[in-house]
């Protein structure tokens, strides 16, 4: 019998013998050991996003390439969610979100390196692996939901989401400390905390190796009906077959790229434009903390509003919100408050989009397909960023940053005539069945569209 094939044997055998409330209890446990992660790879995490621009200019020597650096990261971070989803799919959450912390750590590492050295393209690689600790992060709002009842489905990715606030704030504003630690070395103070980013991926890869236990993947997929649980029902093909059978999932797919794009090109940038209003690099951090916050701190009220309210009326919330980002950011110039509130709605915006287009994903696919469509969205989410981000630096320097807003904002105008448009059709798409709470359970409700 092969690993996997265990693997699944036990966890059939652990969640036959879940009662309703050991149920209840395991995804509690699951959500606490999820929630411990994100804290700590939210501290690693920022310190590419705050850093990795100034990094790029200081080791290239030109601001025109200044994108291409949290580029790289975000084309790992989609690059790399294929193989990892692929990867939970046969294996369970733990493998996969183990696997993608080393990689980041790796890649941190690789970072330091380069910026010792003045090696462009290393870093570029580095950031790219860097780009993997992302793709944990992201997974982990999927685990959190693998065990959820549908009707708290959001709430529950919500809350790993929240999560990332206390290491996300708090990340860039050690920067400036991590960095001057190492003065007097040979490794610049831009790329200092990439060391101590390493660091804590390792720290997080190993409570998710020993405190995610069981699987939430597996004991769901274990929990579903027994016609879902074949191989080939659980592979890529399926899980793209799954988003084109369902409007409601190809709706959920561009809500998470398009709200994703907007906010990575956007805030790529502002690091590179504070610099030229004359910010320093606490002040950089402050503003990306502030964005940060904006992003997580009030995720768990988007969650609650997508279950409460609706995942579409939530939707239309969340390109409102970026749309207002993007006024109040393009038109900031040397206004440094008005810039941190841009990036502050800018956080909210795409909070907004990722939990109830994350939770409309969830609801529209069969279970088996669940893990295959979550891989594919993180794909199409950071690929589609990652174009933006690169083409972020190039619209900055020919155009300037208040063009570069005027084009975020520009995107958005597709996703929100999809969600008028489902909002306003008379028919009705059921939701996907969901994994039962208890394996006596036959159907449970679906989750407000």
């Amino acid at each position: 019998m092969t690993t996997t094939g265990r693997a699944t044997d036990r966890a059939t055998e652990a969640a036959a013998a879940l009662t309703p409330d050991a149920l209840r209890a395991l995804q509690r446990r699951t959500s606490v050991v999820l929630v411990i992660t994100q804290i700590l790879g939210g501290l690693g995490v920022p310190i590419g996003i705050a850093l990795a621009p100034v990094l790029a200019v200081e080791v290239s020597g030109t601001e025109a390439v200044s994108g291409l650096a949290p580029t790289a990261s975000v084309a790992g971070t989609a690059l790399l969610s294929i193989p990892l989803a692929s990867l939970m799919t046969s294996r369970g959450r733990r493998p996969g979100l183990v696997l993608a912390y080393l990689i980041g750590a790796l890649g941190a590492t690789l970072v330091v390196a380069a910026a010792v050295l003045g090696n462009f393209p290393l870093l570029l690689l580095g950031m790219a692996a860097f780009g993997a600790a992302s793709s944990a992060n992201l997974q982990a709002r999927f685990a959190a939901a693998d065990l959820a009842e549908p009707d708290r489905r959001a709430r529950a990715i919500s809350t790993v989401v929240w999560a990332t606030t206390i290491g996300a704030v708090f990340g860039p504003n050690i920067a400036a400390p991590a960095g001057r630690a190492f003065t007097g070395t040979s490794i610049p103070e831009t790329a200092g905390p990439f060391l101590w980013a390493a660091g804590i991926f390792l720290v997080t890869g190993l409570v998710v190796a020993v405190l995610l236990r069981p699987d939430p993947l597996l004991t769901a997929r274990a929990l579903a009906p027994q016609e879902s649980q074949s191989a080939q029902g659980r592979s890529l093909r399926a899980g793209v077959a799954a988003v084109a059978a369902s409007p409601r999932a190809r709706l959920a797919l561009v809500t998470v790229a398009v709200c994703h794009t907007v906010m990575v090109s956007i805030m790529v940038m502002t690091p590179v434009d504070l610099g030229h209003h004359g910010a320093d690099l606490e002040l950089v951090g402050l503003v990306i903390s502030g964005h940060i916050a904006g992003m997580y701190a009030f995720s768990p009220v988007m969650g609650w509003l997508a279950d409460r309210v609706g995942r579409l009326a939530v939707i239309g919330l969340a390109a409102g919100l970026l749309s207002l980002a993007a006024l109040l950011a393009g038109t900031a110039g040397a206004g440094h408050a008005q810039t941190a509130a841009g990036l502050f709605v800018l956080g909210l915006g795409w909070s907004a989009g990722l939990v109830s287009g994350s939770a409309l994903l969830t609801d529209s696919v069969p279970q088996a397909a669940r893990a295959a469509v979550q891989g594919l969205s993180d794909l199409t989410m950071n690929s589609a960023a990652g174009i933006g981000g690169a083409a972020a630096g190039l619209i900055v320097a020919g155009a300037g940053y208040g063009w570069l807003n005027a084009v975020g904002a520009c995107l958005l105008l597709p996703m929100a005539a999809l969600a008028l448009l489902a909002g306003r059709s008379r028919s009705t798409e059921p939701a996907a069945a969901p994994a039962p709470a208890n394996p006596a359970d036959a159907t449970e409700p679906a989750a407000k569209g």
